[in-house]
């Protein structure tokens, strides 16, 4: 490889030897930066080890540019690389991929490029005649505007290959990185986990083809399909901050290697090809005895429970969570912003973030005003355009209290759970199921229900069904996320029903495995109340989750925001639908891909794609506001839901990065 200086193969025709030593990782695909100087026809595949940006490499091989002064106006050296004509150079990336067990190589700008169409044949045609190789050469449209630019050049002309269907032939899909010590559990049905779930220990990794949402605490996750990354299974496993990772072939290849209950070190990593498990020999009984995170006890607000009314949704400030819970006191929140405005909406932007240090220019264009303009002024009215809540009430923590008060037989066998609990005795699963059957067979008073009833009749007449939603003071906490351990009902549609799914909301409280989980991390019974929400339920058109960062790779990609969105509800990615969609949308410099489709559903309309990046830039305004310190960079997790044109926020929650 004589050829290959430490920097950068120039001016020679790139072989398959050469691009594995230059090549980096990304997304699990090796893959080489390429500059192609246009006016002399020279391609410069780039060593990723040395350079991590084009930039930097231009400016020490072609422009003589210090790499302090290029950082310093970095945006405007961006503008000359990517936009335009008249340009100097090429930019795109080269990663070998596979698709239907085939490998080849799919050349792609980066998502911010306005090449035309002419410029992609040209750029495709340049990199094609630079190359020795058999691999055949493909285009991977970078956003929307490309793969419609293309869309007219017949295949055979310009080979292309979406996003999308690149992820579909993906084996290995990192959600999670993390290492952990554990005793592989194999599971080839549900059945055979249901059978078996009471004799999984905190240590053991769990593998299924769609591990369930009903999992107990353990050391790692391997689903063996794809899965949505925001479901609840996963939201858990990144709370608690577990290895977790979609590998197809996980099952035969561990049954074939006769690992099934035996132990491994189990790994992830966001630049491996595949998980690595290597069998250990079993740790010592001691160390299995207590997890390590045992001892890391979660702390609670103390709540206020005296004389606090059912109010409106209007009404609720996030302060209040100690009295309505996290779930109404956020979307209260939301409510002010609307009506009042925030100060913070701009805070993501105002801090520079390596290597843009003006994201308050970028902002600007997002929301198409002038960089001159008062920007906090226009982010508030870019929210206020775009988003509404759907009416609703909470009802607070007091009138939960008010309930399990009016029962002696509930207030014993609190008082016997209790008991079970500080001693960790084997009936205490028995006694929660006991609790929460004679919490639904206890009627709400008609004074308390009148109370419910007037609440309702005052704020939400007209509305032809509901969404009666739980909202605790024990979910969304440092170390302790309780997605998806809590009950909320949809399609309620009378008096009857709404006093039904109140009693199982707060009887989801006292669940076997909401008890558990929170005992395991020293939340006391006696410091647990359950709020509830009650709003008009949304018809939509379009529902899902998204999350104002790349959950795929959060600690290094701020530019994107991820969107998963199915045509059924945003219940059904909660709970694990592989069936969805899932977009990125950069609201840095802009542009969005669609990165999976769907099944058996039209792709969505270039109006509906606008829609969800207006709502993706609407989050990422949102984390600011909701922030708990001025680094602003804790991601949100918003479900929400389109109605026609009306984009509706359902939830908002901050999303762990651990």
């Amino acid at each position: 490889m004589e050829n290959i200086t430490t920097d950068s193969l120039v001016g020679q025709k790139l072989t398959l030897e050469a691009f594995q030593q230059l090549c980096g990782e990304m997304a699990g695909y090796p893959y080489v930066k390429i500059v192609v100087e246009r006016d002399q026809g020279i391609v410069h595949f780039i060593n990723d080890h040395k350079f991590k940006l084009h930039a930097k490499y231009i400016g020490k091989h072609i422009l003589d540019i210090p790499e302090e002064k290029l950082l310093e106006s970095i945006d405007d050296y961006n503008k000359t690389f990517y936009y335009g004509a008249d340009r100097k150079f090429y930019l795109g990336i080269l990663s070998l991929v596979n698709r239907d067990k085939t490998s080849l190589f799919a050349l792609e700008t980066v998502e911010v490029d306005d090449m035309d169409v002419g410029m992609l044949q040209d750029f495709f045609q340049i990199i094609k005649e630079n190359l020795i190789s058999n691999v055949p050469l493909y285009l991977k449209p970078a956003n929307y505007e490309q793969e419609s630019a293309v869309e007219s050049i017949p295949e055979k002309d310009l080979p292309r290959l979406l996003m999308h269907e690149l992820m579909l032939n993906k084996s290995f899909i990192p959600l999670n990185n993390g290492k952990a010590k554990g005793r592989i559990r194999i599971f080839e049905s549900y059945e055979d986990y249901k059978e078996a779930r009471d004799t999984i220990k905190w240590h053991d990794i769990i593998v299924m083809n769609k591990v369930p949402e009903n999992i107990p605490r353990v050391a790692g996750i391997i689903n063996g399909e794809h899965t949505a990354p925001l479901s609840h299974t996963n939201v858990l496993a990144n709370g608690w901050g577990i290895p977790n990772a979609i590998q197809i072939d996980a099952i035969d290849d561990l049954l074939t290697r006769k690992l099934n209950k035996h132990w491994v070190e189990y790994e992830v990593q966001r630049d491996f090809q595949q998980v690595r498990i290597n069998e250990i020999d079993q740790p010592a009984d001691e160390e299995l005895d207590t997890p390590n995170w045992f001892a890391q006890k979660v702390l609670l607000k103390a709540p206020e429970i005296e004389h606090i009314p059912i109010k409106s949704l209007n009404d609720v400030r996030m302060s209040e969570s100690v009295s309505y819970g996290t779930k109404a006191a956020n979307i209260g929140e939301v409510n002010h912003i609307l009506n009042k405005g925030s100060q913070k909406l701009t805070g993501f932007y105002q801090i520079e973030r390596y290597p843009r240090p003006h994201l308050m220019e970028h902002l600007a264009k997002q929301l198409n005003v002038s960089p001159e303009e008062n920007l906090k002024e226009a982010a508030n009215q870019f929210v206020r355009d775009n988003i509404s809540v759907p009416r609703g009430i909470c009802i607070p923590f007091s009138v939960q209290q008010k309930f399990l008060a009016q029962s002696p037989q509930i207030q014993q066998t609190i008082g016997k759970l209790k008991m079970a609990l500080e001693l960790n005795a084997k009936e205490v699963d028995s006694l929660c199921i006991q609790l929460q059957q004679i919490i639904r067979k206890t009627p709400i008073s008609d004074g308390l229900w009148e109370y419910i009833d007037g609440q309702i009749a005052e704020h939400l007449s007209g509305a032809q069904s509901f969404v009666v939603r739980s909202s605790s003071n024990a979910e969304d906490l440092e170390h302790f996320s309780a997605a998806g351990i809590y009950e909320s009902y949809n399609h309620v549609t009378s008096a009857e029903k709404v006093v039904k799914s109140i009693k199982e909301v707060w009887a989801s409280l006292v669940s076997p495995r909401s008890v558990r989980l929170r005992q395991e991390v020293g939340i006391s019974l006696d410091d647990c109340y359950m709020g509830v929400v009650i709003q008009e339920e949304i018809k939509c058109d379009l529902g899902g989750v998204l999350v104002t960062t790349n959950p795929l790779n959060p600690k290094e990609d701020y530019r994107n925001v991820y969107i998963n969105a199915s045509s059924l509800s945003p219940n059904a990615i909660v709970e694990g639908a592989s069936n969805s969609s899932q977009f990125l949308f950069n609201i840095v410099e802009g542009g969005g891909r669609t990165i999976v489709r769907e099944k058996d559903t039209p792709d969505l309309s270039l109006e509906q794609k606008g829609t969800l990046k207006k709502l993706a830039l609407i989050g990422k305004l949102l984390q600011s506001h909701f922030s708990p310190d001025y680094t602003y960079k804790l991601p949100a997790d918003i479900e929400w839901a389109i109605s026609g044109n009306k984009i509706y926020l359902l939830q908002i929650r901050p999303y762990s990065m651990e």
